[in-house]
């Protein structure tokens, strides 16, 4: 066993050695590892080195259960591609393990999920200690004061696709796994389009559970800084549910920090940096948007927290630090669930007439204090250009700049209802999986103000993006006089979830459907003209339309290209013809508007 750990710790030294030097560690978290004893975890075991397996975490998972079954039990979610079952643990004091059981115990509930990334996995073996310390009666507070969720990898496949090269900038653990799917989709980009069962997976349980905090567990890209777990939410300036965010920073940040700072650890902002090579040109405040997890949880209330570890610190600190953050939410949650409860049931009251779908960084800063590392930077002879090289010494930053992503880029209007064609029944599987209410229209009366979003001008991603060719394109919103929605589905946006679902079924919203390329058969035209067929037909049209036929006359004199382009004037002329696709680069989920004269977009 001693012979064993020495080779490990020689491996896991051997791996790091092309990385910054380590600032010194040693945290009061240290006393939480069990040396010995019932359920001590395979991260113990290798004295913070390693991560077990699928095989070995499920075994795990089991015996868990084994060891507390009135108190534990394992569930099913989804299955992988490949057939992996991802499991779910649901703790509750009183055996409460259905939805409508649980949600009757009065106890706020906490949903933990670990391994969306499945090469970072510190959620797992951090809760798998705080799950033990339950089991075997050393944390019997915890159960009385909330239920749990656990998911300890949702990227199941990804988590066997396991190597020490993996990543190159993480301190372990030795063995980690891959960051996407076994068909390469990333599942943290996947919760609006819901392509992968994984993420259907979670939302599933997010409808039939409600839980009131979402934590998803991952480990940071980017720059080296002191702070060893840092975390966030959406701003309050830029959140879809500001009393959200505000309630996480007034009464659940100062519990979770304090218990971290007590215990050793150094929490921190969740940033970014605006230049990897050069750390002084300041942070960048990124806002998520609903393809991630957090943004998701924004945009329909449910309280999200992301946490992020420094992927520079070893292994065994950011477990520790995440048993600590953890430890921290869960107090915060019994404490403070009723303010969470009441802003969010403020938030799905509010049904707004603007939604901001865009964001782009604002030219001009804000500042922040920061505790940094000290760096130099030289020319590279392998790159060409200056690069930065972390000394692993503290700096201090009093005002480091901080680009928020305040400016507005894109805003629409939010209709008052979509109405979906029948012969697209996959989006409203996805909406109600999402949520949001869907009701079917049983009446043929025309709603006032039904518009279609006509395409104008349009653009397609030059490479796939998570398997799609994304689209983006410019509308003009022409009336709709003349059409049956009988059978159609309508969604109005007055319900809890209408922003969400304004989100995904705006055309003009970069993670909506239309975005991700669910419609992109309308830029197909199947049906074409023959000249020697429209040549005639055109002269007859234009002699019974005579406002046409100045309009055909004007754009030939005023446009000299089209005028020089035989196939253009025939193009024109057949889009004039009743001939012509009246389906062609029309959006097909119609949209009724409160006030059209404020349809800009």
């Amino acid at each position: 066993m001693i012979a064993s750990l020495l080779l490990l710790s020689a491996t896991a030294a051997t791996l790091d050695s092309h990385l910054p030097p380590l600032l010194p560690w040693q945290g009061q978290s240290l006393t939480l590892i069990q040396q010995k004893g019932p359920l001590t975890t395979d991260f113990e075991l290798s004295e913070g080195l390693k991560s077990p397996n699928y095989q070995q975490t499920m075994a795990f998972v089991d015996r868990l259960v084994a060891a507390n079954p009135t108190q534990f039990q394992v569930q099913t979610i989804a299955h992988s591609t490949s057939g992996r079952a991802i499991k779910m643990l649901v703790a509750s004091e009183e055996g409460a393990f259905t939805p409508t059981q649980l949600m009757q115990n009065t106890k706020p509930t906490i949903f933990i999920q670990a391994g969306i990334h499945a090469g970072e996995i510190d959620g797992k073996d951090a809760m798998f200690m705080l799950l033990r310390d339950i089991a075997t009666g050393k944390r019997r507070d915890i159960l009385s004061q909330v239920n749990i969720l656990f998911i300890p990898i949702l990227n199941v496949d990804g988590h066997e696709r396991s190597s020490q090269f993996n990543r190159i900038n993480q301190r372990g653990p030795v063995e980690m796994g891959f960051r996407t799917n076994a068909n390469n989709l990333n599942l943290n980009r996947d919760y609006t389009k819901l392509d992968t069962p994984e993420v259907r997976g979670v939302l599933k349980v997010i409808k039939q559970f409600n839980p009131d905090l979402y934590i998803d567990v991952h480990v940071t890209d980017g720059a080296d800084y002191q702070y060893d777990v840092t975390y966030g939410y959406n701003p309050v300036f830029a959140s879809e549910s500001p009393s959200v965010s505000d309630t996480l920073n007034q009464y659940f940040k100062p519990v979770i920090d304090e218990k971290l700072q007590a215990q050793g650890h150094l929490p921190g902002p969740l940033v970014f940096v605006m230049d990897k090579r050069e750390f002084k040109k300041g942070l960048a405040g990124w806002v998520a948007t609903p393809r991630y997890s957090n943004g998701w949880g924004d945009l329909r209330s449910l309280p999200t927290i992301l946490v992020e570890n420094h992927s520079l610190k070893p292994y065994k600190q950011r477990v520790l630090g995440t048993y600590v953050f953890l430890d921290g939410a869960i107090s915060a949650l019994a404490q403070h669930h009723q303010q969470l409860a009441d802003a969010v049931k403020k938030e799905q009251a509010f049904v707004p007439s603007k939604l901001i779908v865009e964001r782009s960084y604002a030219k001009q800063p804000d500042t922040v204090a920061f505790e940094g590392i000290k760096y130099t930077r030289s020319q590279s002879a392998l790159s060409g250009q200056m690069e930065v090289k972390y000394l692993g010494e503290k700096q201090h930053y009093d005002a480091l700049p901080i680009y928020w992503q305040k400016d507005v880029k894109t805003t629409i209007t939010v209709p008052s209802a979509f109405y979906i064609p029948p012969a697209y029944p996959q989006i409203i599987e996805k909406l109600k999986l999402h949520g949001i209410a869907v009701q079917t229209v049983t009446t043929d009366a025309l709603p006032a103000n039904l518009k279609v979003a006509v395409v104008t001008n349009h653009e397609f991603d030059k490479a796939p993006f998570e398997g799609r060719f994304r689209v983006s394109a410019d509308f003009d919103f022409v009336d709709v006089t003349d059409n049956n929605l009988t059978g159609w589905s309508k969604v109005d946006t007055a319900q809890p979830l209408g922003e969400l679902a304004t989100h995904l079924l705006h055309p003009k919203a970069p993670d909506s459907f239309f975005a991700w390329g669910e419609f992109n058969t309308i830029f197909q035209r199947t049906e074409y003209m023959e000249n020697y067929a429209l040549a005639p037909y055109a002269r007859h049209m234009l002699k019974d339309k005579p406002a046409l036929a100045l309009e055909f006359d004007k754009k030939i004199r005023e446009d000299a290209a089209f005028a020089k382009d035989p196939q253009a004037r025939l193009n024109w002329l057949y889009e004039q013809t009743p001939f012509y696709d009246q389906a062609y680069l029309k959006y097909p989920v119609l949209m009724t508007f409160a006030d059209t004269s404020k349809i800009k977009n």
